[in-house]
């Protein structure tokens, strides 16, 4: 069975910088799409940014889009989430979710199959 396994979340500044990081295991992690969601208290889930298993490419939602980055490393099983410019309102739990071949709906959690277990960002002002 597949596992996804979040790191580097933490409390920062507003306007500082974190990286996350998922490392996949126990799948062909270069035939999944990666996507990054988030939860705040009291909201639901939400999309932040995916990257595509075979072009790369990437989106991301418009609330973070200029801020973060999305990239993977297939030769260390590894998706990344570079956050700059963070602000209280990206407080949030952080998970990582891989989905076979997906190439569509990126943006809605039920196309992913697996998920991590998510990690916690805080952003103080």
């Amino acid at each position: 069975q597949g596992q996804l396994a979040e790191s580097g979340g933490g409390l920062v500044q507003a306007g500082g910088s974190l990286r996350l990081a998922c490392a996949a295991s126990g799948l062909t992690f270069s035939r999944y799409t990666m996507g990054w969601f988030r939860r705040a208290p009291g909201k639901e889930r939400e999309f932040v940014a995916t990257i595509r298993w075979k072009t790369g490419g990437t989106d991301y939602a418009d609330s973070v889009k200029g801020r973060f980055t999305i990239s993977r490393d297939n030769t260390k099983n590894t998706v990344y989430l570079q956050m700059n410019s963070l602000k209280p309102e990206d407080t949030a739990v952080y998970y990582c979710a891989a989905d076979l071949y997906g190439d569509n709906r990126y943006d809605q959690p039920v196309s992913y199959e697996r998920w991590g277990r998510g990690i916690q960002v805080t952003v103080s002002s």
